[in-house]
């Protein structure tokens, strides 16, 4: 075990690597990579590793990279991508497809705003196009959790019980391009943790179709299937946790990371770094005799509900904050769970950091002076910040 400084971008792409050699013994691991800022930095690591049976394939666009990611994938190998905003939504079709396939691929992205206008900074929307696709989907506060979410996502993925894609997000730049110290496993100990990928329906000798046209009644069944396996990957998750600790000597990130949750009558809830100042918030406001709480959902796909109706329970005032807007509607986080609190809770939405504005602890006090306010739940609001 050693400690390196290294950025959210490298993160992944290391876990990757280990991820990649421990399946040496089996189909390998292949990777399609095309840069796009903020994640080109990812691609870059990844290509100066040497994987034992392994390749990175440079190829001429995102919707190649996922095409490559989903022929390997089909033959067995392990395989991983990275991308970001508009690289997304140019791969959309082919993550449709990986998803419907049930195959395991692990992709990392880090969070930039949808253009144009051409916008380099965070926000959740591009990673968010995902959510109806049959994706599982992780929002990482730092950037051990980026090692460790990618690790545990190949695990979590390549489940017989699961067999599903996966996607770890990271603020763009505010993670993707910042140095912090991350511990990092021997390989024999990664070796451990994931057993051998194995794909039940991969391409090989038998004679067999993958992705043929099917009729209605089929395509029902196979929805079914994948939304019983998405709900079934909370439960997985939680074996994945206890072998990571076993093997790693710590604990990996809970669905919903709480702090000083218990006794809140005040809620502050988020996805990616603005966890970490709305923890400070709390630290603040508690010194103030506030009962101010916070919890971070940090497993979207699938909607760790139980966790979230158990934080809500007794809860008065939740300010829900969406690092994304979707049109006409409000934030996406917000819309998903207010229907998980108390009948009579003040549930209010905050979309805020949109487009990659600078989120500080006086923006969330802010934020949370309006709640107090509030006699009932109004339309969400979009909170401009510098």
């Amino acid at each position: 075990m050693s400690v390196e400084l290294i950025s959210a971008n490298h993160a992944a792409a290391l876990a990757a690597t280990l991820a990649g050699r421990a399946n040496r013994t089996a189909r390998g691991f292949c990777s399609g990579v095309y840069p796009i800022t903020p994640t080109t930095e990812c691609m870059e690591y990844l290509c100066g590793q040497e994987i034992e049976k392994g390749k990175v394939v440079r190829v001429d666009s995102e919707h190649s990279a996922m095409g490559v990611c989903i022929g390997a994938s089909s033959a067995g190998a392990r395989s991983f991508t990275a991308t970001s905003s508009n690289g997304l939504a140019y791969m959309l079709e082919n993550c449709v497809a990986a998803a419907s396939y049930r195959l395991p691929i692990v992709m990392a992205v880090s969070n930039r705003t949808l253009g144009p206008p051409w916008n380099i900074w965070a926000d959740h929307g591009d990673s968010l196009l995902l959510r109806d696709l049959g994706w599982l989907q992780f929002y990482c506060a730092d950037n051990q959790e980026v090692f460790d979410t990618v690790l545990c996502a190949f695990k979590l993925a390549e489940d017989p019980r699961v067999l599903m894609p996966a996607v770890s997000c990271m603020d763009g730049f505010i993670l993707s391009h910042t140095m912090a110290q991350v511990e990092i496993p021997g390989q024999e100990l990664v070796d451990r943790f994931l057993p051998t990928t194995k794909v039940p329906h991969r391409l090989n000798k038998s004679a067999h179709t993958l992705g043929q046209l099917e009729i209605p009644q089929q395509a029902v069944a196979h929805r079914t299937q994948h939304h019983q396996a998405m709900s079934a990957a909370v439960q997985v998750y939680a074996e994945v946790q206890d072998s990571f600790e076993e093997i790693f000597g710590r604990r990996v990130a809970d669905p919903v990371v709480a702090y000083h949750a218990d006794d809140a009558d005040t809620l502050i809830v988020s996805m990616g770094t603005i966890g970490a100042t709305a923890e400070r918030v709390v630290d603040q406001l508690r010194e103030q005799g506030q009962r101010v709480g916070s919890i971070r959902v940090r497993m979207f796909r699938p909607m760790p509900e139980n966790d979230l109706r158990k934080y809500f329970a007794g809860t008065k005032r939740i300010a829900v904050l969406d690092r994304n807007i979707s049109l006409g509607y409000g934030g996406v986080l917000w819309g998903e769970i207010r229907g998980f609190s108390d009948p009579d809770a003040i549930v209010q939405g905050y979309m805020v950091g949109v487009a990659g504005g600078d989120v500080r602890r006086e923006h969330i006090i802010n934020l949370l002076a309006d709640l107090q306010q509030c006699k009932a739940e109004t339309a969400p609001k979009i909170v401009e910040v510098a």
